[in-house]
């Protein structure tokens, strides 16, 4: 059954150390629908002697699907710099184009997110042409795409990033709107209300008023759980909700203050504090 808004997704930055198979268990446990995936979490379960059947069963038998392979940063072949700015992003380079579709075919995917990495910018005209590439090549293996804006890219906000899709003109192309990238970018909630429909996967989370750091060291290590921190996102999910938003709901929340804390505590926390601010938004019983 295809995942939709009343779904909860177990986004792979909420739960990134652990091991993919104890996710798995943690994330069903919590009633979670479906799980994000980086492509190291697929390296690091074969290198573990599991194979991707073994993966495919273990995702079954808990009743998971992939919501979304997560990110893929050379879809404009933009200039990496920004990318190598932290050990992660350094990390997430090293799978290109093709890894993502065979991932896909490893163990099932719905999507792929693709956020915009360069140093140098690149005219919107060219984004536009390799963003509807990408669809056309993804669609040949069944897969959504969508584009993820961040405070610190050239696609900054949901206004630039919905210019985007909206040009591109795909039928498998949409937005990825994430809480934190939105409120740290200045977002519109005007245009979000204007673009919620073509939003096909979310990542809720939540942000203190004051930012913690800089914007790199926040959004990588001190996001909160959602209704946790002071960023309206009862008001967002409601805005998403009246737009036509019909995709699932993703919890990224990086946070090294429970790094250490079970994965099953960490995991439930994430689905306990998005099902209450889900109720609150939608008038429904916590």
């Amino acid at each position: 059954m295809p995942l939709t808004r009343d779904d909860l997704v177990l986004c792979a930055g909420t739960l990134a150390s652990t091991p993919l198979l104890e996710r798995v268990s943690a994330a069903a446990d919590a009633g979670f629908r479906g799980l994000s995936l980086f492509l190291d979490d697929l390296t690091r379960a074969r290198s573990e002697g599991h194979a991707d059947a073994d993966i495919r069963a273990a995702l079954a038998d808990r009743g998971l699907e992939v919501a979304e392979l997560d990110p893929l940063l050379d879809w404009a072949q933009a200039s990496r710099g920004d990318a190598r700015a932290t050990a992660k992003g350094e990390g997430f380079l090293a799978y290109g184009e093709p890894d993502f579709y065979a991932a896909a075919e490893a163990v099932g995917a719905r999507s792929i997110n693709a956020p915009l990495f360069g140093a140098k910018p690149i005219p919107e005209e060219r984004l536009i042409e390799c963003f509807a590439g990408l669809c056309d090549r993804a669609a040949e293996h069944g897969l959504l795409v969508h584009l993820e804006f961040m405070p610190f890219s050239q696609v900054s906000d949901v206004e630039i990033a919905l210019r985007i899709v909206e040009a591109a003109d795909r039928e498998n192309g949409g937005l990825m709107f994430d809480v934190w990238h939105h409120c740290r970018g200045g977002g519109s909630n005007q245009v979000l209300r204007r673009a919620a429909s073509r939003v096909l996967a979310t990542q809720l989370d939540d942000a203190p008023r004051e930012p913690r750091g800089t914007l790199f060291e926040e959004t990588l290590h001190h996001r909160l759980f959602p209704g946790e921190g002071d960023a309206d996102v009862v008001g967002l999910v409601r805005i998403l909700d009246e737009g036509g938003c019909n995709a699932p709901i993703g919890v990224e929340v990086f946070c090294d203050a429970v790094a250490d804390d079970p994965p099953e505590s960490v995991a439930r926390r994430a689905a306990e504090s998005t099902r209450r601010v889900l109720a609150q938004a939608r008038g429904e019983p916590a």
